[in-house]
This record gives C-alpha cells, sequence and structure tokens, in this order.
C-alpha cells in the first residue's frame, strides 16, 4: 500500500508543472573565449523584428500603389498615420514632424512585443535588459534636444530656482528613462507570471478557454496601455527641452 501511495504521489507530481516565467538560453556559443546564449527574449524579438520589416515593405507597396478607393489594408495604415498625427501633434505641436518616425517606431516594436504573449512567446519586454535600452535612447534624444535647444541653460537649469536643489533636479533628470523602462518592464513581468502561473499551478481543465479572458487583460488591455503611456511620457520628455 505504501509503494502504491508513493508511485501515485511520482505520477502526479509528474503531470503537475512547474511554474515557468523565467529567461531561458536556447543556443549557446562561444565568441573571444566567453560564453553566450540566444535567449527567449532574443528569438521574441527576431520574430518581431522580422513581422515589422515584412509589414513594412507591404505598407511601402501598398501606398506606392495606392488608389482613391482603398483596400482594407490601406485604410488600416492611413488610420494609423491619422492617429500618429494627432497624438505627436497634441504633445509636441509644431514639431511633431520631426519626431513623428521616431514615436511611431516605439510605438509599433512595444506594440508588437507586448501582444507577442498572444502568440506564446514570452513578451521581450518582459525582460528589463529591452526596455531599459528603450528607456536610454529616450533619454538620449531628450539630453540632445535640451543641448541643442538650450545650450549652456540646459545644464544651469539644473540649479534653479536655487542651487540647493541641484541634486534633487539631477535625479529626477537620470530618474526618468529608468521610471518609465521599470514602469513598462514591471508591468508586462507581472502579466507574463500571472500566466506562467495559471498554466503551471491550474489543473488542465482550467488552461480551456478561462484564460483567453487572462491573456485579454495582461497582454492585450495592459500591453496597448504601457505601449500609449511610454510614448507619451517619452513626448513629454522631449517637449520638456524644446522650449
Amino acid at each position: 500500500m505504501g509503494l502504491g501511495m508513493a508511485a501515485g504521489m511520482a505520477a502526479g507530481a509528474a503531470v503537475q508543472r512547474e511554474p515557468d516565467f523565467m529567461i531561458h538560453g536556447v543556443v549557446k556559443y562561444t565568441i573571444g573565449g566567453h560564453e553566450l546564449w540566444l535567449t527567449t527574449t532574443t528569438i521574441g524579438m527576431m520574430i518581431i523584428s522580422l513581422i515589422l520589416i515584412v509589414l513594412a515593405i507591404l505598407a511601402k507597396r501598398t501606398m506606392e500603389r495606392a488608389t482613391d478607393v482603398p483596400g482594407t489594408f490601406q485604410n488600416i495604415l492611413e488610420l494609423g498615420v491619422e492617429m500618429l498625427e494627432k497624438m505627436t501633434q497634441g504633445i509636441l505641436g509644431k514639431n511633431a514632424r520631426r519626431f513623428a518616425n521616431y514615436i511611431g517606431t516605439i510605438f509599433l516594436v512595444i506594440l508588437f512585443c507586448n501582444l507577442s504573449g498572444l502568440l506564446g512567446l514570452r513578451a521581450p519586454t518582459a525582460d528589463y535588459g529591452v526596455t531599459f535600452l528603450l528607456g536610454m535612447v529616450t533619454f538620449g534624444i531628450v539630453q540632445y534636444q535640451g543641448i541643442k535647444n538650450r545650450g549652456v541653460r540646459h545644464f544651469t537649469s539644473l540649479f534653479e530656482p536655487i542651487p540647493l536643489l541641484f541634486p534633487i533636479n539631477l535625479i529626477g533628470e537620470v530618474a526618468n528613462p529608468i521610471s518609465i523602462s521599470l514602469r513598462l518592464f514591471a508591468n508586462l513581468l507581472s502579466g507574463v507570471i500571472i500566466m506562467g502561473l495559471w498554466y503551471g499551478m491550474m489543473p488542465i481543465f482550467a488552461n480551456i478557454g478561462i484564460p483567453a479572458a487572462l491573456h485579454v487583460y495582461c497582454d492585450l488591455f495592459s500591453g496597448c496601455i504601457q505601449t500609449y503611456v511610454f510614448c507619451m511620457l517619452t513626448m513629454v520628455y522631449i517637449n520638456d527641452k524644446m522650449e
């Protein structure tokens, strides 16, 4: 009887899966004596990049052959461009056209990364290495615009309204890219953890239908909201340096 119970417990443990929401190494290679890995994040970014490149090629061909009676894809493209123009003009005003390409690019990249969970991928934006890089690119653009438009005042403004506030102003300036990258990362990681716990700990019958509602919130709703927030904050930071 004891052996039967032990066998049953072992079988149950074998059936139950461990929650899996970590970044995994897929392919190992060596460069200069250093061991490197292609991770699930790298694979996800490669797939998303390929999808975006294909869509860009199709969009270019579609707009080159645009007609007065547009098809479905052309209508989607024109609607997307109009929404991008409204979003950028609402924050950047007359400078919207200068940054529309960048905002549109990071919007698509972040959106597709966030929605990749619907395709069974681990969202690349749930890796802080990805979101931190996005934040640093934004930080570089913001600082460049500040120096370009303000000159020396870009640095002296850190001592305003009184020099005593310099440490606080400096921390606030450096915290901008960290805050937007952490916000995006944390929200996407929480969704990955929730879905990993559900699939790993719930019985098989609970994985039919019910996870769809969780994916709608964790991937679709939260993913779209965080994409919009990241782009809006990026434009706010840039516009602050345009004055």
